[in-house]
């Protein structure tokens, strides 16, 4: 299982995904083009792609020249039916190459948050396993409009589109459902100050808030990240089935 991670900034581990990955032995490309620019050169190389998330926007195409060229990459293993996930910013960048409106500054959310299943999302595999509102950690302002044909998958009083799927295994979710409590604590050192700003007061509530929340959080992570992975297993195991037949 070979997977292409897409970095677009500093101090954005795996997490929760990344055990999800590792139980299934999974070999990880990773990618920086926020440094060099550089992304896979196609969708031949891959059986699924990553996108994680980043302080910049997803229409900031002046600051961040390969914006286009990720956008049409995350189309290109869409259309081939290869599993794509989109985190926080890549879901943005998902959105965006469906033809939706990214929406700047639309209204901030950040800390562990609880996050309700759609009617659509009732049924759907990406959720499977979990209750309806399900805990899991936010930080973004930015939003964006449902891509025509996109299904919601979930939703938050703040947040209409949480997550949504197209086709068979492309999914974008603007929560950070990867986060894991370590993984939040690494960023509670190295942004205290950007936190401090958005959230006044939030790094002395944290024990409490960490306490109350982180367990239910990384359960939520950790289902999710298996169950995108099952869908990277059954795409791999139908092309060997068609290597096989001569297809």
């Amino acid at each position: 299982m070979r997977v292409a991670v897409i970095e677009n900034m500093k101090s954005t581990p795996l997490g929760s995904l990344g055990a999800a990955l590792a139980e299934a032995n999974a070999e990880i490309e990773h990618f920086h083009p926020w440094i060099d620019g550089k992304l896979p050169t196609g969708i031949a190389d891959h059986d699924a792609l990553v996108v994680l998330g980043g302080e910049q926007n997803a229409i900031d195409d002046a600051n961040y020249p390969y914006l286009p060229a990720l956008a049409q990459l995350m189309r290109d293993f869409t259309e081939a039916d290869k599993a794509v996930l989109g985190i926080c910013l890549g879901a943005q960048i998902l959105a965006r190459a469906y033809g939706a409106q990214n929406h700047l500054n639309a209204g901030l959310e950040f800390g562990w948050h609880s996050v309700a299943k759609s009617e659509d999302g009732q049924a759907d595999p990406l959720l499977s396993g979990l209750t309806d509102d399900f805990m899991t950690f936010q930080w973004h302002s930015d939003t964006f409009t449902l891509p025509q044909g996109a299904t919601r998958v979930a939703v938050s009083e703040l947040t209409q589109n949480q997550a949504f799927r197209i086709g068979r295994a492309a999914y974008g979710a603007q929560f950070h459902f990867e986060a894991s409590a370590s993984v939040i604590d690494s960023w509670k050192g190295e942004f205290a100050e950007s936190i401090e700003q958005m959230e006044p007061g939030w790094h002395e509530r944290y024990p409490a808030l960490a306490s109350a929340h982180a367990a239910a959080s990384d359960a939520t992570g950790l289902a999710i990240g298996r169950n995108w992975v099952r869908m990277i297993r059954a795409e791999v195991r139908s092309q060997r089935k068609l290597a096989v037949a001569g297809v």
